[in-house]
This record gives C-alpha cells, sequence and structure tokens, in this order.
C-alpha cells in the first residue's frame, strides 16, 4: 500500500530547521541552560555537579524533540519512554569527559557518549523500549544547526586567509585522495563520498551532509559515524604527544590539530595541551572546515544528481540538496552580520550547551546502533582499512600545509 506523499516542511531535513530555530529563539529570549562542562577530580566533588537545572535542561529537550517527533511520525509517547535514557547516558559522558585525567588527555564526551551506546548495544542489546528515542540523525541535524550559530566570520577571519587556504586546500587534497583509495578498494560511490567527506572536513557532521546530499544508505552511514569516532581516540592522544617531541612550532601545531581532529571540541583540547597560540590557530582552522560543510553539500548533490540521472537539473539538486545545511549557514550568517556581534557573543554559551546536548544524545545514539563486529566483517573490513589510509593520508598532508602556510615558509606567521 503506497504512502502519501510527506508535505516538504515534515520531512526530517526541514524538521530540524524548525527545532533549531526554535531553540535559538528561545536563547534569544532569555533561556540560559545550565553548562555540560562539569569539571572535577575526585568522586566526592560528583553530587555537587548535579542540579534541578539538568531537570529544567531535560525538559526543554524533551519537548522541543518531541515537536519534531511527532512532526516526523507521530510516535510521542514511544519516543518519551526512551528519551530519559539517552539524555541520562549523554549527561554521564558530559560528566565522564569533565574528569581532570580525560580533560588532560583531551578525551572529550562524544568519545564517552558513544562508549556508552556501544557499551549497551553490544552487551544486553538495545532494548525494544529504547529504540524510538534513538534517532541519530534528527539529534545530530539539530545540533549542526546550533552550531552554525557559534561560528561567527569574524572569528575565522582573525588569521587572515591562511586558515581558509589550508582548510581548502586540505578538503580538497584530501577528498580526492581518500575517494581514490576507497575505490581501489573496492567500495562502492556511496561509501567511498561518505568516507572521503568526513576524512576531509569535520567528521561525523561531514558525514551525515554527504549521506544526505547523495541519499546514501542510512547503515553504511551509521557504519562511517562511528569509525570516525573510535580512530578519533588515539589520535587526540598521539598528535598533542608528537608535537611536543619534535618541538613543533605553535602556530604550525595548532594548524596541524584543527585540520586533522573531527571536533572543535577535540581540537581546543589538544591545543590547550600545547599553547595558548595552538588553540587559536586550530579553533581558526577548524571553524574553516567547518563553513565548508554547506559548499561540500552543494557539490556532492550536483555531481550525485549528474551521475544518477544524466543530468544536473536545478530541480533535481534542490531535491536531493540537505535542507538541514540551509539552516547551517542561515544560523551562521545571521549571527554573524545581522545580529550584533556583542549579543551573538553573549549568547555562544548557552547556544554550545544544547548543541552539546543534542551532540551527546546524537552519539550515544550511534553507539546504541553498532555492533563491534561490524567495523570489522563488514565488506571484509574494506571500509576501515580504507578511512585508516585516508586518515594518515590527511594526517601527512595536512602537517605539510600547516608548515608551509603557518611555519613562516609561505607566509608570516600570524599574530594572535
Amino acid at each position: 500500500m503506497s504512502q502519501t506523499p510527506r508535505s516538504w516542511w515534515s520531512t526530517e531535513d526541514w524538521v530540524v530547521v524548525w527545532i533549531g530555530l526554535l531553540a535559538l529563539a528561545a536563547v534569544m529570549l532569555g533561556y540560559k541552560p545550565v553548562s555540560l562542562s562539569f569539571k572535577w577530580a575526585s568522586l566526592v566533588q560528583i553530587p555537587a555537579l548535579f542540579s534541578l537545572r539538568l531537570i529544567e535542561l531535560a525538559a526543554f529537550g524533551w519537548a522541543l524533540s518531541l515537536i519534531g517527533v511527532w512532526m516526523l511520525d507521530g510516535r510521542a509517547a514511544a519516543f518519551s519512554k526512551g528519551f530519559p535514557a539517552v539524555f541520562l547516558l549523554g549527561i554521564a559522558a558530559h560528566l565522564c569527559a569533565g574528569n581532570a585525567t580525560a580533560n588532560a588527555w583531551g578525551i572529550e564526551f562524544v568519545i564517552f557518549a558513544l562508549a556508552a551506546g556501544l557499551l549497551v548495544s553490544n552487551t544486553i542489546g538495545t532494548p525494544d523500549w529504547l529504540q524510538p528515542a534513538v534517532r541519530t540523525e534528527f539529534y545530530i541535524k539539530t545540533g549542526i544547526i546550533l552550531m552554525g550559530a557559534t561560528i561567527i566570520f569574524s572569528e575565522i577571519l582573525q588569521a587572515g586567509v591562511l586558515g581558509i587556504l589550508q582548510s581548502v586546500l586540505v578538503v580538497i587534497v584530501v577528498w580526492y585522495f581518500s575517494f581514490w583509495l576507497a575505490k581501489k578498494l573496492r567500495l562502492d560511490d556511496e561509501f567511498a563520498a561518505m568516507l572521503s567527506t568526513a576524512v576531509s572536513i569535520c567528521g561525523v557532521s561531514a558525514a551525515i551532509a554527504a549521506c544526505g546530499a547523495i541519499q546514501g544508505d542510512r547503515r553504511k552511514l551509521s557504519y562511517v559515524t562511528s569509525i570516525v569516532l573510535i580512530v578519533a581516540v588515539p589520535m587526540i592522544v598521539i598528535q598533542p604527544w608528537l608535537i611536543r617531541t619534535f618541538a613543533i612550532p605553535d602556530a604550525v601545531a595548532g594548524a596541524w590539530l584543527g585540520g586533522t581532529l573531527d571536533t572543535t571540541g577535540s581540537v581546543v583540547a589538544a591545543g590547550e595541551l600545547i599553547s595558548e597560540t595552538a588553540t587559536k590557530v586550530g579553533t581558526i582552522v577548524k571553524f574553516s572546515q567547518n563553513v565548508l560543510i554547506g559548499i561540500a553539500a552543494f557539490i556532492l548533490s550536483l555531481w550525485w544528481s549528474a551521475k544518477s540521472s544524466g543530468a544536473a537539473s536545478a530541480s533535481i539538486i534542490w531535491e536531493r540538496f540537505p535542507k538541514f545545511v540551509l539552516g547551517f549557514v542561515g544560523a551562521s550568517l545571521f549571527f554573524s552580520f545581522v545580529l550584533d556581534g556583542r549579543v551573538a557573543v553573549g549568547a555562544k554559551p548557552a547556544i554550545t550547551a544544547l548543541r552539546n546536548m543534542w551532540f551527546s544524545m546524537a552519539f550515544v545514539s550511534i553507539g546504541l546502533e553498532t555492533k563491534f563486529t561490524d567495523l570489522l566483517t563488514t565488506e571484509e573490513g574494506r571500509p576501515f582499512w580504507s578511512f585508516l589510509g585516508a586518515q594518515a593520508f590527511n594526517a601527512t598532508w595536512t602537517l605539510i600545509l600547516a608548515w608551509l602556510i603557518f611555519g613562516g615558509i609561505l607566509f608570516d606567521v600570524p599574530k594572535l
């Protein structure tokens, strides 16, 4: 029996735009959620970290998510039953990341969120009652829209065009190498496109955008997002160690971290192990790469439309283009050029807290949907080795570029 076509405004990509806009409107109207940046070194400090404001945050996240779920499939009751568990696992991830040791090593909440979900799915299995609340793409797309509001163009331009130059060169070269390697390992175009976009731009967020642009297989997307986060763990530890061991200059180190680590949080954490300059340069480079999500999504839509139908008409491109990227770009443009700069900067902590709430639930959901055995057995392990090879190339190429651009060889070292 055929289903009635869904109205454009109630498809997932548009629903998350509405939810993201509601969240941003709440912040603009004065809502200040509790920070999820827990800091503790001893177990006796943990009870003091909790307050009723966490319940308030849970209620806010549940209410907005519930609106979205109702618009999508109407499973509000089933979603509400599982939501508290997903939220609490996300809070547990933030709590673990706030430990002094984890903080010192730069292991952030997304890693713990993935680990929490993996622990459940690979031991007792994800229970049926929890499944309706496991909504990876819904959570992460909402978080990406909020992330757009924290990308202020004036901050990116602090290092002039150098950060943007490196980001463009990294994305173009690494994407093509990654795609070539994936095809050499006999992966299909869908897998190759998602893996290449994840490696070259900014990990999970870019993979989600790529999957939307090519209307890819969600199971392949789940695989890519899982492997991105698992590989990120050793990189967060190894890269700062290499920087200190080989006395890599601070600006070069920051540019290297910003171009290879997949989240802004991990870049900041790793950069702080080096110096303030490394942190600033790394953040600027990472922001520059994040901006390229929208451009990459458009190019992928254009390419996939031409590949699939032999023509790339405006209507086909629009149909394939992931609409939530418009929310991401729109939020960034509004907070960069329309809103007063002081207001935009003042709203950043609140928006970041909400973004991190949705991201933590997204990464918990990724874990709940993933089996360890799948990572090495899917297509005989070829996607796994493809990703590792691409990431190794990414780290090498980005370090070379960082030295040329930020090491005083081609340009003067930026003063920040």
